[in-house]
């Protein structure tokens, strides 16, 4: 599926990583001019514990929120070596935003470039791995703990032009409640949500 300039989804059409006999290929970028692109990322960690009080303890001297950012702009910048077939191009901008409430944690990448192609996969790699970052420092507190909703909400540039996360698919994402979730001393699973 690719996408349109007004959004939509085409689903017609060869997937652009297979030739005519069902090969893997690279696109070839060549003949494209060069354009500034832009690509926003965002994923969500979930957990049971407290990650506002969990995270913000820094006496030991690491802060793991700057260190996810840190994180997610490396990969970013290594997305080639991780993903097979995505051209290896120079990031000019990388930002990685966290925010935090008691048992969810929101990461938004955004990536920019003037390129030949598009920054996308940069951006979702790089919500990617500050989340999995994220992950890593609560799991001992949480075994529990989830990335979810790794998605692109946003990229500009080049021939297909702008696109846009629907304005419905974003406000089913912001209705979405935080799991209602209780630390239970005893160690017991919270009561399921119906």
């Amino acid at each position: 599926m690719n996408a349109k300039p007004d959004g939509k989804t085409r689903t017609t059409g060869a997937l652009t990583h297979l030739d005519e006999q069902g090969r893997a290929r690279m696109v070839d970028v060549t003949a494209k001019p060069l354009t500034r692109r832009l690509a926003v990322a965002r994923c969500a960690v979930i957990t049971r514990v407290d990650a506002v009080e969990a995270l913000g303890d820094t006496r030991h001297g690491m802060d793991p929120v700057e260190a996810a950012r840190v994180a997610g702009i490396q990969a970013a910048k290594q997305t080639s070596s991780l993903v097979p077939l995505c051209h290896s191009i120079r990031v000019d901008q990388v930002s990685v935003d966290v925010e935090m409430s008691p048992h969810r944690i929101e990461i938004t990448a955004v990536t920019e470039i003037v390129e030949r192609t598009g920054v996308e996969m940069e951006a979702l790699t790089a919500c990617a791995v500050a989340g999995l970052t994220l992950v890593c420092s609560l799991l001992e507190l949480d075994p529990d703990v989830s990335m979810e909703e790794l998605t692109l909400w946003h990229k500009s540039g080049g021939r297909s032009g702008e696109w846009q996360r629907s304005a419905r698919d974003a406000q089913r994402d912001l209705q979405k409640a935080p799991p209602a979730v209780i630390a239970d001393p005893a160690g017991h699973d919270p009561p399921q949500q119906g």
